[in-house]
């Protein structure tokens, strides 16, 4: 058991570093890209790993995240490795947490408590030589900093208590609304460039978000005739 929740807390300390340092250098919105990624990518591996079938209209949006990133890797003149770390490293994580034996709280306790030893020599490096916050910033950063922590516990608890009785079909649609606020984050509250090239790869993957929503929808109101 120790093994699995080793990776798990791996993976979550590649997304959290990932995140974290692309929010504070300026990359809000490749980061909303990865989440915006992310639902297809946990639909992709339910079908690899889990055998959950899909149907010809959930196909098609999948191929159109494809292009859509191909076509922002052709544009940035680099791979969106920001977008896909956050996106492959979530994914990942949700699949696997989705055959863990323990429940969400003693999941997320036991991969905190294998984190908790290597964050802490880390915390004491960074203090030695300098580039410690916590507790040298005043009571507000103090805070602030603390908070941040519950803020990403939380909803964490919540993912990891949904995805063990969820489809990671259904999973991945509901994870469009987090990649949303964090676009309109990037855009309205930090200014960030928002080019003409953008636009159109956003606007390809938001596309293939749309019909896959419209699919699902539909998908189950027939069932429910069906069962009615």
């Amino acid at each position: 058991m120790i093994p699995i929740y080793t990776v798990t807390a791996l993976l979550i300390t590649i997304n959290w570093l990932v995140y974290v340092w692309a929010v504070n250098s300026g990359y809000v919105i490749e980061a909303s890209l990865g989440y915006f990624i992310n639902p297809l990518i946990s639909i992709l591996m339910g079908v690899i790993f889990l055998h959950e079938h899909l149907r010809t209209w959930q196909w098609i949006p999948i191929g159109m995240a494809l292009l859509g990133v191909l076509f922002l890797t052709i544009t940035y003149g680099r791979l969106p490795w920001i977008a896909l770390s956050l996106a492959v490293s979530f994914s990942l994580y949700g699949l696997i947490k989705k055959t863990t034996p323990l429940n969400a709280l003693y999941g997320l306790t036991l991969e905190t408590s294998l984190l908790f030893l290597p964050a802490l020599i880390y915390l004491i490096y960074a203090d030695c030589i300098g580039q410690g916050a916590f507790l040298h910033m005043g009571y507000r950063a103090d805070l602030l900093m603390a908070g941040a922590g519950l803020m990403t516990t939380i909803p964490l608890l919540l993912f990891t208590s949904a995805v063990q009785h969820m489809p990671l079909s259904l999973m991945g649609i509901l994870q469009y609304i987090n990649p949303t606020l964090q676009f309109l984050l990037g855009v309205l509250v930090y200014k960030e460039s928002f080019t003409q090239a953008r636009i159109v790869g956003f606007c390809i993957i938001w596309l293939a978000l749309i019909i896959l929503g419209v699919e699902g929808m539909l998908s189950r109101r027939k069932r429910v005739v069906v069962e009615a």
